[in-house]
């Protein structure tokens, strides 16, 4: 028994799966609890731990960077590239998660299978090359058979040419073209736009701080935000991310700290278990998108629908039936019609194929909104973040930079699990204290106030004009976009609301430049 066990490595398969376990994310306190005590995200990191614990010959992975944070899945990575000895077939929809593993990439594409030696990045670019390949070989071929044509139809009819004529159209009938087939792939199309920009200042957190039970998952977290910001927030699960968000835009209760919306945000926001799309609900998806615009015609409606793939029947579809990829392109549709200044997405490729988190990234990369979200996708926070807040057991690091200007800066090794686990950063150095601003006389600090208070009301009054003026903008827009309309009405109130319209637009980029002047008068005082 005792040969049997050594064999078969027995007496070191508990240190194994421990390190498996850790290196998974799972702490070691819980290593010995039952799997029933366990939430869904660490049951389906244990079952994972058990495949790559039993050092099996084969690896079958369906997706399974999904519920793994950043520490996590750089340590799979590297357990497959440098632990891992056996075959590794894997589906995943994380385009660095593929590129840093792959030795070759399987594509289901065109009606067919063709398998592409190299990473991710090296299929892409071999099969848009096949493609071009392909296609000019066709272009070829078909100018070919043109030239025969021509021949033909110029000289059949003459006796000289006769027999010429014959050979070329026997030559253009062993031209053989295959048809090309159309790509299965499916692109949504995703447009966000802000009604019109926030104040300078969009979100301050200060002192958050949240904890369940005994569980402290937020400390005394600050964070200011401004206007245009593209901040990832990142960090192992558990940490505290999600809440974050939740706080931010009221879903959840801080047990301390302040949260303030700056002047003028209009917040979006995407939650990663969809709680926006009722489950079990009968409710249509063409329904559930016009109740939040009733103003606008089925038209408008169906056409945004289309542009995330739903169409045809496909609108008719009861909400609660989705599945989370669908739900995910029905939330997204919604903040494309309600054009909300400040988005906030928590894990927002989670649902989503490769084709839908690409058009995502286009669609977000255009927003020209203040834009805060969290992802595990190391890819997408590369192609979107301007900013890294880093949210971990060691404190918050604030990195004012791209995602690869971060690591850069830190390594890559900080994103590895085992040293995060190993190791205990230096406390954070504590900021210089800024110098107390001197004094203001009483008078002067009274007049400022008054100042304050005045283009508070000047701002709400052109606030107000603005959303008059393009109201009657697209009341106007509604008119000339009936087909019957210019059918039915004189020239003379034509041309009156015509001007009336170019009038009013002139109207609100005129206010919007004030509402500027008056910001930031205010910002200068202070407010």
């Amino acid at each position: 028994m005792e040969d049997l066990i050594l064999r078969n490595d027995g007496y070191t398969l508990e240190a194994r799966a421990g390190e498996v376990l850790e290196g998974l994310g799972i702490p070691t306190e819980v290593h010995r609890n039952l799997l029933s005590t366990l939430s869904g995200g660490f049951k389906l990191r244990v079952l994972l731990a058990q495949v790559l614990a039993s050092e099996p010959d084969v690896l079958l992975l369906d997706e399974p960077t999904n519920h793994l944070d950043i520490l996590s899945i750089r340590w799979l990575e590297k357990f497959l590239v440098d632990t891992y000895k056996g075959t590794a077939i894997v589906i995943s929809h994380d385009h660095r998660f593929l590129d840093n593993i792959c030795t070759h990439i399987v594509d289901v594409d065109y009606e067919t299978m063709i398998l592409y030696p190299g990473n991710y990045n090296a299929f892409l670019a071999a099969k848009v090359g096949n493609r071009e390949r392909k296609e000019a070989e066709i272009e070829k071929r078909e100018a070919e058979i043109a030239r025969h044509k021509e021949f033909i139809d110029r000289f059949k009819a003459k006796a000289t040419k006769a027999r010429q004529a014959q050979s070329k159209m026997k030559m253009m009938e062993k031209i053989v073209i295959e048809r090309l087939p159309q790509s299965s792939r499916r692109y949504p199309t995703f447009k966000f736009q802000q009604v019109r920009p926030s104040g300078r200042m969009a979100l301050e957190l200060e002192g958050i701080s949240k904890a369940y039970g005994d569980n402290q998952v937020l400390r005394d977290v600050s964070l200011r935000v401004e206007r245009g910001d593209r901040i990832a927030i990142i960090g192992p699960n558990g940490i505290g991310k999600s809440t974050l968000l939740k706080i931010a835009v009221g879903e959840t209760e801080a047990d301390a700290g302040r949260v303030e919306w700056g002047y003028e945000t209009y917040q979006g926001y995407f939650s990663q278990d969809h709680n926006e799309v009722p489950k079990g609900s009968k409710q249509s998806v063409e329904a559930w998108l016009w109740e939040t615009v009733p103003g606008e015609p089925i038209g408008f409606v169906r056409g945004n629908l289309g542009m995330v793939l739903f169409s045809g029947d496909d609108v008719k579809k009861p909400i609660g039936s989705l599945s989370g990829g669908e739900a995910a392109r029905l939330v997204f549709c919604k903040l494309s019609v309600t054009r909300p200044n400040v988005l906030i997405l928590d894990e927002p490729t989670n649902h989503l194929d490769l084709e839908a988190i690409e058009a995502l990234v286009e669609g977000l990369k255009a927003y020209d909104g203040t834009l805060i979200f969290v992802s595990h996708d190391r890819w997408f926070v590369s192609q979107l973040a301007d900013r890294i807040f880093e949210i971990s057991p060691r404190g918050i690091n604030d990195f004012r930079g791209t995602y690869e200007e971060y690591l850069e800066r830190l390594g890559d090794d900080h994103l590895d699990a085992e040293a995060v686990l190993r190791m205990r950063r230096e406390q954070k150095k504590k900021a210089a204290a800024a110098a107390p601003p001197a004094e203001l006389d009483p008078a002067e600090a009274r007049r400022r106030q008054q100042r304050q208070k005045d283009l508070k009301k000047k701002l709400d009054l052109v606030t107000s004009q603005v959303e008059n003026a393009e109201s009657r903008v697209h009341a106007i827009n509604e008119m000339f976009c009936d087909p019957t309309f210019f059918d039915r009405t004189p020239r003379e109130q034509v041309k009156r609301l015509e001007n009336e319209q170019k009038t009013l637009s002139a109207k609100v980029e005129e206010l919007m430049g004030e509402w500027e002047r008056i910001e930031t008068e205010m910002a200068a005082l202070g407010g």
